[in-house]
């Protein structure tokens, strides 16, 4: 009797030992999982899916359009958020190009690129993309890619790269800020939607920001004739037969 006893303890304490290892288990590898997730809510490298913004066109959707659809014109517009040209372009442009958009004249395609990034490192041009992109889903991008450009810091300083930055100024735009884009900004849902946009770009046969292409021809970039707030109405005026 006493030797069946001692089988029966140390069976029992056998079985105690191999819960506790079960145990141990289960929680190291709920640890990992959750280490998994929080680190891809912040992922500094794009790999992940290509997802477009809502509302997105063009080949691969790789377009955010902004004015209607049947505008007698359209104006694609190369830009970076980080580049200071673009900067200029917009605040010579930005107040125009509403106006023909709201007369239902002009349609305004942009293609978001990262040659700043390329060209001084950072992440600051992918990652105000990627919030613009995520500010579509909201259909809130022309109010927001309008502040990011009145709120651009200096070339070469990356502030960008800083999500809470980003987050912070859709504070500045009428439901903007939500959950559900704070969360789109931090994930990088649209990064490599992003980095496929630059791609397209880098094989486009352009090569600097703006470019600023008007039903496909070039409008920007000529020294002896420049372009104008002026002179792109008369251009919109001419591509509707006026």
């Amino acid at each position: 009797m006493r030797e069946q006893q001692e089988r029966d303890r140390a069976r029992e304490k056998r079985r105690r030992v191999l819960i506790v290892a079960a145990l141990g288990v289960v929680v190291l590898g709920a640890a990992a999982l959750i280490g998994v997730l929080l680190s891809g809510d912040d992922d500094d490298e794009p790999g992940g899916p290509v997802t477009p913004p809502k509302g997105a066109t063009g080949r691969d959707r790789l377009v955010i359009p902004a004015g209607p659809a049947n505008a007698p014109a359209t104006l694609t517009i190369y830009e970076d958020f980080r580049c200071p040209a673009c900067k200029q372009f917009e605040e010579a442009f930005r107040d125009t190009i509403h106006d023909l958009q709201d007369a239902g004249r002009l349609r305004t395609e942009y293609r978001l690129v990262t040659i700043i990034d390329g060209n001084l490192g950072g992440t600051g041009s992918r990652n105000a993309a990627n919030a613009a992109a995520c500010a579509q889903d909201a259909g809130r991008f022309t109010a927001y890619h309008d502040l990011l450009y009145t709120h651009q810091p200096e070339e070469t300083d990356d502030a960008f790269a800083d999500k809470g930055r980003l987050i912070d100024l859709a504070g500045r735009v009428d439901g903007l800020d939500t959950e559900a884009f704070r969360r789109c900004v931090h994930r990088g849902t649209h990064d490599s939607w992003v980095e496929k946009s630059a791609d397209a770009f880098a094989g486009s046969g352009h090569d600097s920001t703006p470019t600023v292409l008007l039903d496909g021809e070039d409008i920007y970039g000529d020294r002896n004739e420049p372009l104008t707030p002026r002179r792109l109405r008369q251009l919109v005026d001419r591509a509707a037969g006026e």
